[in-house]
């Protein structure tokens, strides 16, 4: 799956924090003018049953389109529990490595047996790895590899919302991945962007594109698809096709 999980180079998934039904197709509608690979939903600020009718009311109006849960505050084997077999992916906090157990990949291989034992979903799990809010993990590129063998696709972050990841350690943990898709999950700008192309493979982004929590810029979400797409860094490029 190198080279971006769509064959063009790296994948954008513009995060929308869900509020209502309204305002999430509003933003999807959006992220998908805006050139988008496809948008995860989250409850930052809702209930997961809130979520859930966010997608439920969604998923009609984008059947084709690539679309995808995360459930603040679960396990990645709690989160499978909630998610519906239409979901195109599904994003976790912490795909299960702890550096400090005695089996460090313990509970990503749990999360994969009983991924393996649902069959209805063909989704991808984006699993934290070296991810905000989890233990300090002093090799990243460590956890990576260790993550691989479980995860569809590693994800990172800086230290906190909207704060870019190191570019150390993202070229870190590419190189222990290799082909393996690597995602990044915080920090990520039209104005930023240029240091990551090349190292990696899918960008999950809220903060740097929108206007608040809860509403994407319309402008800055195709400054950020447009320059990725055209491998270009520097001033936005707005007048390439996204078609």
């Amino acid at each position: 799956m190198g080279g971006g999980l769509f064959g063009r180079g790296a994948s954008v998934f513009v995060v929308v924090h869900a509020e209502s039904v309204p305002q999430v197709l509003r933003n999807l509608v959006r992220s998908h003018e805006a050139g988008a690979d496809g948008a995860f939903l989250i409850n930052h600020a809702i209930s997961e049953a809130q979520l859930l009718d966010c997608y439920e009311a969604a998923r009609p109006a984008w059947p084709q389109r690539w679309l995808g849960l995360s459930f603040m505050g679960r396990t990645a084997g709690d989160a499978l529990d909630l998610l519906p077999d239409s979901a195109s992916g599904l994003w976790t906090g912490n795909a299960g490595i702890s550096m400090e157990a005695a089996d460090p990949a313990q509970g990503a291989r749990l999360f994969q047996e009983k991924r393996a034992g649902r069959s209805g979903w063909r989704g991808l799990h984006f699993g934290g790895v070296a991810f905000k809010h989890q233990e300090q993990v002093s090799d990243p590129a460590a956890a990576a590899r260790l993550a691989q063998p479980y995860v569809d696709v590693v994800t990172t972050s800086g230290a906190a919302t909207g704060v870019p990841a190191p570019l150390a350690k993202i070229a870190a943990m590419k190189a222990a991945l290799g082909d393996h898709p690597l995602a990044v999950a915080s920090g990520v700008t039209p104005e930023n962007i240029g240091q990551y192309l090349g190292l990696v493979d899918c960008f999950l982004v809220a903060t740097g594109i929108s206007d608040s929590p809860t509403e994407l810029n319309p402008a800055r979400a195709t400054d950020l698809v447009s320059i990725i797409r055209a491998g270009h860094i520097g001033e936005p490029v707005r007048q390439i096709d996204l078609s």
